[in-house]
């Protein structure tokens, strides 16, 4: 037991040292030993049972395996967003956020032991296979995903571009579940697509990567040539089903619609970590009337940008309430490459409200028809019902998710006709903003 006594000295002189911050120029305070004599204890604890799993388990264990697993374990008993990234799945991070990665297209999380859809990114194998957010992913080319890790089904789901995979799914509406057949491919992110809808101009922005910034400006000034900048009507930014990603590209979008003015603020424990965030170099638009869509699927970023945009007055939101993630990740390089992916802090609209677990709610409401291929209404998980999330901080009450459902036909899509209808000036409401305002400082 030689190594076991070694992890003890090792762990020992570590909460020793750290009690010595237990003296003060007043005297030893007490409270702070008891507490560093507990945290020792179990410590010393975890180095005993990992002895015991190496020295007594029915099979040789992988030392580095247990080690993670038990890091994972800690981290995602505080929240549903932090975790441990071995060395691979940190390179996969970054290759992501860079906007390009092989796989299928399918954003994922892990929900009672199967793997569930989050969202289908636009144009990729899952989309046009037909994946929804809220399917449950199952089986892996007949072979079940109980048991595994998010991390190894999500290794499962990649491989070689053109190979074929087998996905079995379970929907909510549906009696029996049904397999999907997909061929892998190379997956770039072009995370802003836009097109002239008359003289309206549409961008959907799919999520929040290392281009998105630069994207959407590009996709500004293209349709102002096409339609004309004096005859623009109106910007239809859709965020529905965007997930989020990077809170710097969530600032860069808020600022391209605002002349000035705070985007959103950061609060972590200490009042010293808390920082605020501006708007530089303009509004792009002009000060044209901007339509934000959004639905159960707009998560992090997106609800960063309609939250801004929203008390500042310059834009109505329009859709059904958004997902609710109101927690920002800090991802900390570690030893050997890994990085650990933590929740450091809360993020709050430019009025100071946290939408922790309650979400954005819409200027105006529109829900989507019910879809015909399913008896109910597909509804995505919000922040409210993961398991371990984050109260609001202010004791307010959680709000449960919403409707998550884009129809694939236009024709169809109650949400996206409404904003039309209200630029082109055929519908009226209330709350539809339409000048640019500064109501948010």
């Amino acid at each position: 037991m030689k190594k076991s006594v070694l992890t003890g000295f090792a762990v020992g002189t570590l909460v020793s040292a750290l009690a010595m911050f237990a003296f003060q120029s007043d005297g030893f305070d007490t409270a702070a030993y008891a507490s560093g004599s507990d945290t020792y204890r179990q410590l010393n604890l975890f180095g005993d049972v990992f002895e015991r799993v190496r020295a007594d388990y029915v099979e040789p264990v992988d030392d580095a395996k247990v080690v993670e697993a038990a890091i994972n374990g800690m981290l995602t008993s505080l929240d549903p967003h932090s975790s441990y990234m071995n060395p691979k799945s940190f390179r996969d991070m970054q290759v992501q956020t860079r906007g390009e990665f092989g796989g299928l297209g399918i954003e994922v999380t892990m929900e009672n032991g199967v793997v569930k859809v989050v969202t289908p990114i636009d144009d990729t194998p899952a989309s046009r296979a037909g994946l929804r957010p809220n399917d449950y992913i199952t089986h892996i080319d007949g072979k079940p995903i109980l048991g595994l890790t998010l991390s190894d089904a999500v290794d499962k789901m990649r491989g070689p571009v053109d190979t074929p995979i087998t996905l079995t799914v379970v929907r909510k509406g549906m009696d029996e579940p049904f397999d999907v057949k997909l061929n892998r491919a190379v997956i770039t992110i072009k995370s802003v697509k836009y097109h002239r809808e008359g003289d309206i101009a549409y961008i959907r922005i799919t999520s929040f990567n290392e281009q998105t910034g630069d994207l959407l400006e590009e996709a500004i000034r293209k349709l102002q040539r096409q339609i004309g900048a004096a005859k623009v009507k109106g910007y239809i930014l859709d965020l529905r089903n965007n997930p989020g990603g990077l809170l710097d590209q969530a600032i860069a979008v808020g600022g391209d619609f605002v002349e000035e003015g705070e985007i959103v603020s950061t609060r972590g424990r200490h009042p010293e970590d808390t920082q605020r965030y501006n708007a530089h170099g303009g509004d792009l638009t002009q000060g044209r009337p901007v339509i934000i869509l959004i639905n159960g699927g707009s998560a992090s970023a997106s609800e960063i940008v309609a939250g801004a945009l929203q008390d500042h007055r310059r834009a109505t939101i329009l859709g059904t309430r958004s997902f609710g993630k109101g927690s920002v990740q800090t991802i900390i390089p570690m030893g050997a490459d890994g990085a650990l992916r933590l929740t450091t802090a809360r993020y709050y609209t430019p009025s100071g409200n946290s939408i922790q677990a309650k979400g954005i709610q819409p200027d105006i409401k529109v829900e989507q028809a019910e879809d015909p291929k399913i008896k109910k209404r597909t509804l995505i998980t919000g922040e409210a019902e993961l398991p371990g999330h984050l109260a609001p901080e202010d004791g307010s009450t959680e709000v449960a998710g919403s409707d998550s459902y884009v129809p694939q036909d236009k024709k169809d899509d109650r949400q996206l006709l409404y904003a039309i209808d209200l630029l082109n000036g055929i519908r009226q409401n209330a709350h539809f903003i339409t000048r640019a305002t500064t109501a948010a400082n």
